[in-house]
C-alpha cells in the first residue's frame, strides 16, 4: 500500500506540472492572438478538450476502483461484531450513516465528472443561461435536511439510551487513569457498595493510589485489581471514570465503548457485554484473544502503553472470582490508620487473620489440658 500511495504521489505531481505547463502555454497562445484574425484558435482545443474530458472519466473510474478495492481489501482487518449490545447498535446506524454518504459521494461525483466529459468545449454547441429555479433550489435543499434529519435524530436516539442512567441491577467498578496505567476498584460482596475517595488520600507510597476514603465504611471491603478487570457476562456494568493526574481515556474497542476520563471529575459509562472471553476466542478461532483496556488520549511519552487485560467471566465465575480476592484492607492493614477510632472495630475483620498463632495457642492449650487430666 505504501509503494502505491508513493507511486500515485509521483503521477500526481508530474500531472500537476504538465497542467501547470499547459496551462501557462495557453495563456500565452490568448495573449499573442490579440485578436479574432486567427479564428483557427478556437478550433483547436478540441482535442485537448476531448483529452482532459476522457481523462477526468478515466480518474473517476480509476479513482472509485480503488476506493472499493481498498475497502475489501482492509475488512479482514476491520473489528469483528461487537460483543456489547449498545454496540450492535452503533454500528448499525454507522454503516447506514456511511452507506447513505458513500451513495449521496459517488452519484454526485458521477454526474460531476460525466459532465465534464459530456459537455466539453465545443464550438457548435450552444450553451443555455438559467438565471434561477426554484424547484431545483427546493429539491436540493430539502432532501438532504431531510435525509440529514433522519441520521441525526436516529443516532441521537441511540446516543440518549446508551448515556441514560444504568439500571439500579448494574455491577458498579471505578477505574481510574494515571500516568501509565489503569486502576481498578470493586465493590465488596458483602454490602455491593463502592465507599467514598478523596484526592487529598492518594498515596501511593502507603498503599493508597486512588484515594479511597476509609472514613466510609463503605470502602472496608472494597478491593482492587491492577493488572485486570473482570465484568460479568450478560449483565448491566457502570464504569464510574476518573483521573489522577491529565487527561485520559477509556476505549474498549470490541465493546465499542470510549469515555474520557478527567482530572477532577467523574464520567461514566454503562453497557452490556453478551459475549464472554471464552466466547469470543470461539467465535474468532483464536485461542489466545483477550479483550484490553487501552487509552485513546495522548497522555504522556509512554501512552502507547496504557493498556489493561479486560476479562468477561459467566456470572458464577465472576462471582466465585469476586469472593477470592482480598480486600484493599487485607492487602496493606497499615491502611487502618485512615479509619476513624469508632469504626475500628468494624475494619478489624476485614484484616488478615493470623491463624498460625490462633492454632498454636489452641495446641498448646489442649497439650496442657491433656497434662493434667494425666496427673
Amino acid at each position: 500500500m505504501t509503494i502505491v500511495i508513493a507511486i500515485l504521489a509521483i503521477v500526481f505531481v508530474i500531472l500537476t506540472f504538465m497542467v501547470v505547463s499547459k496551462t501557462l502555454s495557453i495563456i500565452k497562445g490568448i495573449k499573442d492572438t490579440g485578436s479574432e484574425e486567427n479564428e483557427g484558435y478556437l478550433g483547436k482545443p478540441n482535442k485537448y478538450n476531448d483529452a482532459n474530458g476522457l481523462a477526468l472519466l478515466i480518474f473517476w473510474i480509476l479513482s472509485l476502483a480503488g476506493v472499493f478495492w481498498s475497502y475489501f481489501s482492509a475488512r479482514e482487518n476491520f473489528l469483528p461484531e461487537s460483543s456489547s449490545i449498545h454496540g450492535r447498535q452503533t454500528d448499525f446506524w454507522f454503516w447506514v450513516s456511511m452507506g447513505v454518504i458513500t451513495t449521496a459521494f459517488v452519484l454526485v461525483n458521477s454526474v460531476l465528472f460525466f459532465f465534464a466529459y459530456k459537455y466539453r468545449y465545443s464550438k457548435d454547441r450552444k450553451v443555455s443561461f438559467y438565471t434561477h429555479n426554484n424547484n431545483l433550489e427546493i429539491i436540493w435543499t430539502s432532501v438532504p435536511a431531510i435525509v440529514m434529519a433522519g441520521l441525526v435524530f436516529s443516532g441521537l436516539r441511540v446516543w440518549t439510551k446508551v448515556t441514560a442512567d444504568a439500571p439500579q441491577d448494574a455491577e458498579v467498578i471505578e477505574i481510574m487513569g494515571k500516568q501509565f496505567a489503569w486502576a481498578v476498584r470493586y465493590p465488596g460482596v458483602d454490602d455491593n457498595q463502592l465507599g467514598g475517595y478523596n484526592f487529598k488520600l492518594m498515596d501511593d507510597a502507603n498503599g493508597n493510589p486512588m484515594g479511597v476514603d476509609f472514613a466510609d465504611e463503605k470502602s472496608f471491603d472494597d478491593f482492587s485489581n491492577a493488572s485486570e478487570m473482570h465484568i460479568p457476562k450478560g449483565k448491566p456494568v457502570l464504569l464510574k471514570i476518573r483521573a489522577r493526574d491529565v487527561l485520559h481515556s477509556v476505549f474498549i474497542p470490541h465493546m465499542r465503548v470510549k469515555m474520557d476520563a478527567v482530572p477532577g471529575m467523574t464520567t461514566k459509562f454503562w453497557f452490556v457485554a453478551d459475549k464472554s472471553t471464552n466466547d469470543m476466542r470461539k467465535e474468532l478461532g483464536k485461542e489466545n484473544f483477550n479483550y484490553e483496556i487501552a487509552c485513546t488520549e495522548i497522555c504522556g511519552r509512554s501512552h502507547f502503553g496504557m493498556k489493561l487485560l479486560l476479562v468477561v467471566d459467566e456470572p458464577a465465575e465472576y462471582e466465585k472470582w469476586k469472593r477470592s480476592q482480598k480486600t484493599l484492607l487485607a492487602e496493606n492493614p497499615k491502611l487502618l490508620e485512615l479509619v476513624p477510632a469508632n469504626l475500628k472495630a468494624k475494619a478489624q475483620k476485614y484484616l488478615p487473620v493470623e491463624e498460625a498463632p490462633v492454632e498454636e495457642s489452641v495446641a498448646d492449650a489442649s497439650l496442657s489440658n491433656s497434662s493434667k487430666v494425666l496427673k
